[in-house]
């Protein structure tokens, strides 16, 4: 997989009982060279699933048409039931940009995907969303508008004129919207009722559009006879209320299309509070296909605050409390290995040594090969330092007495929650920078030419193994702040855990110090070597002074 060039293509299908059909549609999918299938949804109410996967633009592009092709065999929208709005066996594909590539660009691609669909499979398509040609099929609500019952009549007229395909219904396959769009959260928020119509009550709360606004039971209109809309709470929402045979509730389904102006916990906030307002109750909800990490991460630090507690806990924890607030597991188990896309994109390989364990990275660095070597230790050293401070502080936050310091202590652990993160990413950066030195030596070195090459890229490779280090010393002093704080500050049956962690602290600063001088030996660069003996020289010397402060601290008080 080209991993500076992705796209992220959530193709839905009208298809969410049949395994063997959703399995067929997937097979096709992964065929091409380069796809990663990372979550498919079925849904058998809906009779609908959410398949996602990602790769290399023009790998999506092939992949997404053997999807649609294949559905466009098996799926006959003329035999179609479902909750849900459709219009096509292949009811939306949409792509999403992910890394190394612009909007302006997916739109391209998805472009060339729609062209191809129409042609070659005739499917009439609309371009929706960023690929739009004409303002209405922006919402894709303006094309689905009477679902796959009405496209025929639709297409037959002079106002709803497909951008590639056939001008008349494909009575097997139907319509396929296709386009670039931002990521998008689909998301449902399950109630204690069976009545769609208070189901549809709450999303009218929420979403952007709102309700009809009406006085004494009838319509408002504005000057040109058109209703006025009451807005909801949340830009970037859209929602309606349905109910769920499948599940014997109804749900207020939503998508959000911005997750700035409507973040995934403050929507969940709104239908809790609007159902209670109206005498129900929210039960839990569920996510339909993935959720970016961050977006879990703000969610479990919203309910810690909630129950005014540290949110300088582990990541794994955070994305824990978020499950259980808001009722992720209600309805299906959520494992955020499967659910949660910078998961299913991580490349595990890249990263071994962070994912040992304590047993298995001892006996990796034991062993005969030289890597993970000092810099990686240090890195990790560096970690566990800062993990005592930010242990003192959540000891702090939650010490019975101190109640009203949770806050100023849970702040003091989040900022070691960061630092301890940063330095865990470095304990594989440095073993990945040593190995690029060994990469660059390793080059041909028969000509001139390739001398020049070989000599250049052991060059930059070795100035990175100095960059490294050096980032671990600059990253493990910062987290002295932390440290010191705790010792003054922090539980005192604690402090001399943060006496550990500056031990740590200038462990690490000094032992990453030893792998910048080794490094800058090699180098003929001489203001960058002047440069950083000089930086790290600096590093060492305030690493030696605070590293006394807090001993000196530690001291006093056992």
């Amino acid at each position: 997989m080209n991993a500076n060039r992705l796209i992220e293509c959530v193709p839905n299908f009208s298809e969410g009982n049949d395994m063997n059909i959703i399995r067929q549609i997937t097979d096709a999918i992964e065929s091409v060279e380069g796809i990663k299938l990372l979550n498919v949804d079925p849904g058998k109410a809906t009779n609908r699933t959410v398949v996602t996967f990602v790769g290399a633009p023009e790998a999506v592009v092939e992949a997404a048409f053997l999807g649609i092709k294949k559905a466009s065999e098996l799926i006959d929208m003329s035999k179609h039931k479902g909750e849900h709005p459709r219009m096509g066996a292949t009811d939306v594909c949409p792509f999403i940009p992910i890394s190394g590539i612009s909007m302006e660009e997916t739109v391209l691609y998805s472009k060339q995907l729609a062209k191809r669909v129409g042609e070659e499979l005739g499917i009439s398509v609309f371009l929706y969303e960023y690929s739009a040609t004409d303002p209405r099929w922006k919402n894709l609500a303006n094309i689905r508008a009477g679902e796959y019952e009405k496209m025929a009549s639709k297409l037959s007229g002079d106002d709803f004129i497909p951008d590639y395909g056939p001008r008349s219904l494909n009575a097997k396959s139907g319509v396929t919207a296709i386009g670039a769009r931002d990521f998008l959260i689909a998301y449902n928020v399950n109630l204690n009722t069976t009545s769609e119509r208070r189901a549809n009550s709450v999303a009218f709360d929420v979403r952007e559009a709102g309700r009809i606004k009406t006085e004494n039971g009838k319509n408002v209109l504005d000057a040109n006879g058109e209703p006025l809309r009451v807005p909801g709470l949340f830009k970037g929402v859209k929602g309606i209320g349905w109910y769920i045979a499948e599940y014997g509730v109804a749900q207020v389904s939503m998508n959000i299309t911005n997750m700035q102006l409507a973040p995934l916990h403050e929507v969940f906030e709104a239908c809790c509070k609007s159902a209670d307002k109206r005498g129900m109750r929210v039960t839990g909800s569920e996510l339909v296909g993935l959720v970016p990490l961050q977006v879990m991460i703000d969610a479990g630090k919203f309910f810690l605050r909630k129950q005014e507690r540290s949110v300088g806990v582990a990541e794994s924890e955070l994305i824990k409390i978020a499950i259980k607030s808001m009722g992720l597991d209600e309805l299906a188990p959520f494992d955020p290995k499967k659910r949660i896309i910078e998961y299913m994109l991580a490349d595990y390989s890249k990263t071994p040594l962070v994912n040992m364990t304590l047993t298995a990275f001892a006996d990796e660095t034991a062993s005969e090969s030289m890597a993970p070597g000092g810099g990686s230790i240090a890195a990790y050293v560096g970690a566990l330092g800062v993990s005592l401070g930010t242990m003192v502080a959540n000891l702090s936050s939650h010490k019975k007495g101190w109640d009203e310091r949770w806050a100023e202590f849970g702040n003091w652990a989040e900022k070691g929650q960061e630092l301890k993160t940063a330095l865990l990413k470095m304990v594989d950066e440095d073993t990945n920078a040593f190995n690029a030195i060994i990469d660059a030596m390793r080059l041909p070195k028969a000509t001139d030419d390739e001398k020049t090459a070989r000599s250049l890229a052991i060059e930059n490779a070795t100035k990175y193994a100095v960059e490294v280090p050096l980032k671990v010393m600059q990253l493990s002093l910062q987290t002295f702040e932390i440290i010191e704080a705790m010792a003054k500050i922090g539980n005192p049956n604690s402090v001399t855990d943060a006496g550990v962690g500056a031990l740590c602290a200038r462990a690490a600063v000094l032992g990453a110090y030893l792998n910048v001088k080794v490094n800058l030996g090699g180098l003929k660069d001489e203001n960058f070597v002047k440069e950083s003996l000089q930086m790290s020289d600096l590093l060492v010397q305030k690493a030696n002074e605070l590293e006394k402060a807090i001993l000196d601290i530690v001291h006093s008080k056992l």
